[in-house]
């Protein structure tokens, strides 16, 4: 029986009517991914755990890929870097917890950015993956792996982390489904932090109710960890009923349509928001004047949380420890830190230190906090008037490997269709919504992601329009790469 390209529910059905056994699900997508990765580079470990058999559980031993950012105490979770080359956990992730409480099987760790940083992916201190649409061309930010392994049908569902956009961007490029809940529906305990004020736990999925269903098991309440928002978000059934989109007022920032936007992806958004105005949508042009300044406040918050969440990783207490000659403290740290970190870490670490020292506080780390609550301000006014917001999530598709990887400036203001809904918190998914030309080559069609976004806690109407505007497209017949048809 083929599943590759089959969703959660829909394995889940075939389990439960006995025309398949969670036990031949797991072996058949064992297979396919060591038959693929060595091309794909999806996977840093594939590791055959005991089986175990899980029936009677919302999941029924389902297997679900991991982004090697998520601790499981079965398996090395490295962060992508070898500073934790060798690292096993001491405990499991609160989200990984619920899973394997839920009846998952996970089975191996998918690829990264080191400690996902980055904005094209190629900062992976082990291996490169590709794009299943495009084996020359990236296949998004951090949380890459997770997006190709969905993609090529090697995994009904994988997990990752939202930052600045690194499940949005590589959902786009790969043509899956991101989502990201709000800031703190998702418990980050047990998940390696890089900064904390904006670390997002989602999911990569094939259809927008698989990702519904791991949320709903995925959030709620968690004690460890303090900025996890009290109470359990359960989904309405009654949400996939809705046949249209007559109830809902969207709106479409010009900024975003305007410089910097390729003409290809902004021709193939400006459709996407033409179907869902026939589905009965009211569209909305407004402003965000402040999301100008969100990429410069974002390169300031963030680094300035990455250079204290990194500070524990000195090789002294764990992690890599260098065999050079060390004669002081500084060398110990100049060597352990210095091989055991990859570029884009001690980038942006420097940075942190930097704007977070006496003297440059006030003047950089304290005005991008205030530009963040300026951002924060600007969403909610525009959310007194309007139900979700849409617009591109990349403002082109997939570059070509290491095309940009000598100008780190340049991947950065990639991110500025992403960040500004990082800052505030907000809930946002990247739905595939067609395929546009590459500017630097005509010949070449790639995935372009449609990103919508919903006030903050309004998980659930983002579902139900995005499921509605899914089932009037499906587009996911059109998902499945060449290379990896079963």
């Amino acid at each position: 029986m083929e599943i590759a390209f089959k969703s959660i529910l829909e394995i889940k059905e075939l389990i439960e009517k006995w025309e398949t056994s969670s036990k031949e699900v797991w072996e058949y997508f064992i297979a396919r991914g060591e038959k693929y990765n060595s091309d794909l580079g999806a996977f840093l470990s594939i590791w055959l755990k005991q089986f175990e058999e899980k029936m009677n559980t919302p999941l029924a031993g389902l297997p679900i890929w991991v982004k090697d950012i998520f601790c499981e105490t079965w398996i090395t979770t490295s962060g992508a870097s070898k500073m934790l080359e060798n690292f096993v956990p001491p405990y499991d992730a609160t989200i990984i917890k619920k899973l394997n409480e839920a009846g998952m099987n996970s089975f191996g760790k998918c690829n990264m950015d080191e400690f996902a940083m980055g904005s094209s992916w190629e900062n992976s201190a082990f291996l490169s993956t590709k794009n299943p649409h495009g084996t020359d061309r990236i296949p998004g930010w951090s949380s890459s792996g997770s997006a190709a392994a969905v993609a090529a049908g090697l995994v009904p569902a994988a997990l990752g982390t939202d930052t600045g956009g690194s499940i949005r961007q590589p959902a786009s490029m790969c043509w899956v489904v991101g989502f990201k809940p709000s800031y703190g529906r998702n418990s980050r305990f047990g998940i390696m932090p890089m900064s904390s004020s904006l670390d997002s736990p989602g999911s990569f999925t094939h259809t927008v109710r698989d990702a519904a269903f791991l949320y709903d098991i995925m959030n709620g309440e968690d004690t460890h960890e303090s900025s996890s928002l009290a109470g359990k978000d359960t989904i309405n059934p009654q949400i996939w009923e809705t046949q249209n989109l007559k109830w809902v007022k969207i709106w479409v920032p010009k900024e975003y349509f305007e410089q910097g936007l390729d003409t290809w992806v902004k021709e193939t958004i400006e459709k996407a928001i033409a179907e869902m105005k026939k589905l009965g949508a009211e569209i909305k042009e407004v402003s965000l004047p402040m999301t100008k300044y969100a990429v410069a406040a974002y390169y300031i918050i963030c680094p300035a949380e990455v250079s204290t969440n990194l500070a524990r990783l000195d090789g002294i207490r764990y992690g890599h420890n260098s065999e050079l000659p060390n004669d002081n403290l500084g060398e110990i740290y100049l060597h352990n830190r210095g091989e055991g970190l990859w570029d884009e870490p001690q980038r942006r670490s420097i940075l942190g230190s930097y704007v977070l020292s006496a003297g440059f506080y006030d003047a950089y780390f304290k005005k991008a906090a205030q530009i963040r609550t300026l951002i924060i301000e600007d969403f909610q006014k525009a959310f007194e008037d309007v139900d979700l917001i849409v617009w591109p999530v990349s403002p082109s598709v997939a570059w070509k490997l290491w095309e940009k990887t000598e100008d780190p400036l340049k991947m950065y203001l990639a991110d500025a269709y992403t960040i500004p809904w990082s800052l505030a918190g907000l809930p946002g998914m990247s739905l595939p919504c067609w395929f546009a030309q590459s500017e630097d080559s005509e010949s070449e069609s790639l995935p372009v992601g449609l990103q919508i976004i919903g006030p903050r806690l309004w998980e659930q109407k983002l579902f139900e329009v995005a499921h509605v505007y899914e089932q009037m497209t499906q587009w996911r017949e059109k998902m499945i790469p060449e290379a990896y048809q079963a």
